[in-house]
This record gives structure tokens, sequence and C-alpha cells, in this order.
């Protein structure tokens, strides 16, 4: 834990807004923008014995700025999850947050939309997948933590090689 001063000079929490340039993230909303689930296959897709599927999984994260100052930031998770080629089952959320961010360099502002707002709005994307497919006849799908700085900085190099991946 880290001492603050106070304007006063006396010891404690630095009232909010207190010193200009002070970096900081506020989420001041979160919510499900779309959620799908399939099952296309069900019941015969749950009987036991039957071989592990192959799963997809797919992210991406937008952010855009509001005229209001606010940012809106989406994480979205996928995840195909095959069996012999057939589809088990199919769930796809887009989790949405509204973030009021301050004392970030434009320079900076980038990476803290698409790497550090993600990482606050993972947990509960996980979770809806993780209670969906439960609910789906499903064991609990539970999604690794998502390394968002690697997905960012392999998608900047990506955009950078022109949209092809692998080039030196």
């Amino acid at each position: 834990m880290t001492d603050t001063t106070a304007p006063n000079g006396t010891p404690g929490a630095t009232p909010e807004g207190a010193e200009a340039g002070q970096a900081g993230i506020r989420i001041l909303a979160q919510f499900v923008r779309d959620f799908s689930f399939e099952n296309p296959l069900a019941p015969d897709s749950l009987r036991a014995g039957a071989t592990q599927p192959a799963i997809d999984m797919g992210v991406e994260m937008n952010a855009r700025g509001r005229p209001d100052g606010l940012f809106e930031v989406d994480l979205k998770l996928s995840a195909r999850a095959l069996r012999e080629e057939q589809a088990v089952f199919h769930v796809e959320v887009v989790y949405g947050g509204l973030f009021h961010i301050e004392g970030v360099s434009q320079e900076d502002l980038e990476p803290v939309l698409l790497i550090e707002c993600p990482r606050f709005l993972f947990p509960y994307a996980r979770r809806l997948i993780s209670d969906v497919t439960a609910e789906g006849g499903f064991p609990p799908f539970l999604i690794d933590p998502i390394d968002f700085a690697g997905v960012y900085a392999a998608r900047k190099a990506q955009a950078e090689n022109g949209g092809v991946v692998g080039n030196a």
C-alpha cells in the first residue's frame, strides 16, 4: 500500500482530481452488448464417452470515444467446439464497458483502451461463457487468462505489415 499526501500536507488518500496529470481509469458501467449460445446437436452432443471436441477461440477488442469525453470499450470472446467436423456448441459474447480515463497522454490512450480496459471486462465475460456452457449441458468452459498486451502487440504488428502475419 502506498501513502499519499493530501493537498494540505497531511498523509491520507488524495482527493479525486487533486493532482493534475494523475492517470486514472474509472468504470462507469458494464453491460452485455450481444450474447449468443448455440447447441445445435443437443441432446446427442451431450452423450457420455464422446471424444473431446476441438475448441477454436477468438478474441477482439474495440474502443471508441464519445462526444461526452468518455470511452466505450467492447471485448468480444467467441468459442466454437467441433467434434468430427460438427458443431457441438458456439458461444459469443460482446461485453462492454463505459470508461472515464484521465491523465493519459494521447500516445498512451490506445494501449490503455485496448489492453487495460479489456482486463477489467474479461472476468465478467469469462463467467458468462462458463455459466452458459454449463446451462447448455457441458462442463463449464473456463477460458484461460488472456495476455491482452500480447494480443494488442500482435494485432499492431499485423497492421504494420499490411495485414500479413509473419512478415519480417
